[in-house]
């Protein structure tokens, strides 16, 4: 019985309204399962996973979101029918690697992709029992203080206005490494921005 409340299969057409209903089912499984700290974390993979899907593999396609506790971490695997494999190596970033993959390999411990019977499953695995807002401001502090240790330019100190001016020279220059990468940088923004009030919300 324990095996079995461990694990939800979850069938959807890859509809972009759709998504929502996936996010908030991934959400409730948590919660049943004792751990909802690791629902905004789990709803963020599920809606890039779902995305790529939408995107790569055909709006309207078949797909299955699976869910599964194993321990003290979360699985999130996302089969399709599409057979080629997601790499974040890629240097086109129109095939299936996209920048949503490298936001899911920064926020799991583990991802990959495996071959199947009928597609492919790309699959993940997030801590539980973290706080994902503490996750992201850490990861935030970390990618800060190292990009203000590689740049003369920027003003030292501690207090807001500094921190503020090297926060937006940091996400400027991640804007121009998008647009090098032939990518959109609104979309970029748009997507983070849409992240980010989905966090807020829920907290």
């Amino acid at each position: 019985m324990e095996s079995v409340q461990r694990r939800c299969v979850l069938p959807f057409e890859a509809l972009p309204s759709e998504v929502r209903l996936l996010r908030r089912a991934a959400a409730a499984q948590l919660s049943q399962w004792g751990v909802p700290a690791a629902g905004d974390a789990a709803q963020l993979v599920v809606t890039e996973l779902a995305t790529n899907v939408i995107k790569h593999v055909g709006e309207g396609s078949a797909a299955t979101l699976i869910l599964e506790r194993k321990r003290e971490r979360l699985r999130v695997e996302m089969h399709d029918k599409a057979r080629s494999l997601p790499s974040l190596r890629a240097a086109d970033c129109d095939a299936e690697c996209g920048r949503g993959l490298h936001m899911l390999a920064a926020m799991a411990v583990d991802w990959g992709a495996v071959a199947t019977a009928i597609g492919k499953a790309v699959w993940c695995e997030i801590e539980l029992g973290q706080d994902v807002g503490c996750l992201r401001m850490e990861r935030a502090a970390d990618a800060l203080e190292s990009y203000r240790a590689r740049s003369g330019t920027l003003p030292q100190g501690q207090c807001d206005a500094v921190l503020a001016e090297s926060a937006v020279e940091l996400i400027a220059d991640l804007l121009h490494w998008t647009s090098a990468r032939g990518l959109d940088p609104d979309d970029v923004l748009d997507r983070a921005q849409m992240h980010y009030e989905a966090e807020a919300e829920a907290a």
